[in-house]
């Protein structure tokens, strides 16, 4: 039996692909909620147990790791997600060329590890780069089939997929810390990660791949997925870049605090867009000739995106200090400045991002290439006289900076690419960001003038008193301000997905 007719008996009859995406985005929320909530107990326990030190030695070796993955990539996912025929046909070679990738990319760490401890004058980090290989290798075995859950939004079934492998990294993790006391703690768990994912994505989806090699099918994936691939090297450069930039100049420890600092900062703002851009890609691609529609829906999108982005980043913003100190410990306290700088770093991933499927789904990834080229360039004329004065918290002022000047230049290419008035966009961020900033000072009004030092039961109370204000303020614009703010499931779903 073809395997579409399988996979077809696991969505009910009649369904729409306005419920499909709703109830999608829905799994797709969840998974990203109860990820980062693990992701974050996972944090919390590991920075007691282990020292900045042993996060910037496996900092190391994962920088290496992402150097070659994102010098490689194929975009076949993409190219598959976005092909509006069949693409069945495809996924044994795209599968194919996945595993060779995989296995050279594990042959490369294994022989270059010595130039990666080199490099970064670190010798430690040379097995580390060893063993980190066979994750590589492990990651490129998956089915796959999985990418079909995004394709046809059976986003329940990724949820299945992504979690189980997180549980099995905090299962071996966690216990590992506790016993070994170092950095091969976060290695162990990451290896488990991959190995339980491998295991989960045959057992989830019924396609069974084979190898097989079509260079025309590759070639014809491969001109949709090269931009992918330009893309993805220079999103590495302006993600990663800044890390190996630390790592080199300032030190494994130094790099230990600014990773961490940069995973604070950016989960809770990136998490809200990661949900909203899984979903919109596949949907906007189904769309992708109507640009009056995508247009309309894109704002409300942007309107919901808005409104979480900014209030969650300024909850960071001014209790940072405080869950460092509550949380980690008084041993990450050197890190506050720069989560207090790259939380708003997260607020323009997040907005940024929520336009990247449109460039995706009318085909033109190639606007975000070049976009992404010019970041670069500034990123790296920035990054080095800010961090040799500053420190870390130099680094952060460079990737905020760069990514501003960037944020309004790719504004003006968006808005010609779905024919948007400007002040429309704005209009969707101005509100969110007075909202942000008036009750931001609320809070820190309050603890300065009520709590000598915040313990952990007034940190919760200010997080509920910040959104209670966030509440009225947002009730107040509704109601005397000529802008509504009820971007609900309904109007997505009536703007993007009703047929």
């Amino acid at each position: 039996m073809n395997f579409k007719h399988i996979y077809g008996r696991l969505r009910k009859p009649g369904d729409t692909l306005s419920e499909r995406v709703v109830h999608g985005g829905i799994w797709v929320f969840i998974l990203r909620i109860v990820n980062r909530i693990f992701g974050l107990i996972r944090i919390i326990i590991l920075a007691r147990l282990l020292a900045p030190n042993d996060f910037g030695l496996f900092g190391i070796a994962m920088l290496a790791l992402a150097t070659l993955q994102g010098f490689s990539r194929t975009g076949f996912d993409q190219a598959l997600i976005q092909k509006k025929e069949d693409t069945e046909p495809y996924l044994n070679s795209a599968w194919t060329v996945q595993i060779i990738r995989g296995f050279i990319l594990a042959i490369i760490l294994l022989v270059g590890a010595p130039l990666v401890g080199i490099f970064f004058e670190e010798p430690r980090a040379i097995m580390l780069v060893r063993v980190l290989g066979a994750s590589v290798f492990l990651e490129s075995l998956k089915n796959i089939g999985i990418v079909y859950f995004q394709k046809e939004m059976e986003f329940h079934k990724q949820f299945v997929y992504q979690f189980s492998g997180t549980i099995a990294d905090i299962a071996v993790a966690i216990p590992a810390a506790l016993i070994l006391r170092s950095v091969w703690a976060l290695v162990f768990g990451l290896l488990a990660g991959n190995f339980v994912r491998v295991i989960v994505s045959y057992i989830i989806h019924p396609y069974r791949p084979s190898f097989r090699l079509d260079w025309d099918k590759n070639k014809e994936l491969f001109n949709f997925g090269r931009w992918i691939l330009g893309s993805g090297v220079l999103v590495f450069l302006i993600t990663q870049g800044d890390d190996i930039f630390v790592g080199k100049l300032l030190g494994v420890t130094m790099l230990g605090f600014y990773q961490m600092a940069y995973r604070i900062s950016n989960m809770p703002a990136t998490e809200i867009t990661h949900v909203i851009s899984q979903v919109t890609f596949p949907a906007y691609s189904k769309l992708q000739d109507d640009i009056p529609k995508l247009r309309e829906a894109y704002l409300k999108v942007l309107q919901a995106t808005s409104f979480l982005s900014f209030p969650i980043a300024g909850l960071i913003f001014v209790l940072a200090p405080d869950f460092t100190r509550i949380f980690l410990g008084e041993k990450w306290m050197p890190m506050v400045p720069a989560i207090m700088v790259l939380v708003w770093w997260g607020v323009i991933r997040s907005l940024v991002a929520s336009m990247s499927p449109i460039f995706l789904a009318v085909g033109k990834p190639n606007i975000l290439t070049k976009m992404q080229f010019f970041q670069t360039i500034l990123l790296f004329t920035l990054i080095y006289p800010l961090s040799v004065n500053y420190s870390i918290m130099g680094t952060s002022l460079a990737v905020l900076f760069s990514a501003i000047l960037m944020f309004f230049i790719r504004n003006r290419i968006f808005i010609r690419t779905i024919r948007c008035k400007s002040w429309l966009l704005y209009r969707n961020v101005f509100y969110p960001m007075i909202i942000t900033a008036i009750s931001g000072l609320l809070i820190i009004f309050t603890k300065i003038s009520i709590f000598d030092s915040v313990n952990i039961y007034q940190f919760f109370l200010l997080i509920v008193i910040f959104v209670l204000i966030v509440s009225v303020l947002s009730l107040i614009i509704d109601k005397f301000a000529i802008f509504e703010l009820k971007p609900t499931l309904r109007d997505v779903e009536r703007l993007l997905w009703k047929k």
